[in-house]
């Protein structure tokens, strides 16, 4: 089990994580450590536990927003999904159709020149 220390307005907090997760937990916590660098000089002077709860729902919120981004680019997604879908079936479709005018043509010139004979 890996540890890092990460460090929080000015303090240390030892944190545990998996083996190889000790740059991704840094960089987490240099983050965490920017937003509530960032609190802090917005609100001025602030409990140590009040920040951290402030600035835990601060990065909540960017979540909360980062997945209601997501949630609408994937119905974005779908929906352009959906119209090539139709647009790919109605080109087929008129393609079916030119093909089968096409036969039913030389179905009827065939059918012509049967009568002539």
């Amino acid at each position: 089990m890996g540890q890092v220390s990460v460090n929080v307005n000015g303090r240390d907090y030892p944190v545990a994580c998996d083996d190889g997760q000790e740059d991704h937990v840094s960089r987490l916590g240099a983050y965490l450590d920017k937003r509530a660098s960032g609190l802090s000089e917005q609100v001025g002077a602030v409990s140590e536990g009040r920040l951290l709860v402030m600035t835990g729902l601060l990065v909540a919120d960017e979540l909360s927003e980062a997945y209601d981004e997501v949630e609408k680019l994937q119905q974005e997604a779908k929906e352009i999904a959906s119209k090539a879908r139709n647009q790919a079936l109605e080109e087929t479709e008129d393609s079916y159709a030119l093909a089968l005018n096409t036969l039913a043509e030389k179905i009827e010139r065939i059918a012509d020149s049967l009568q002539k004979n």
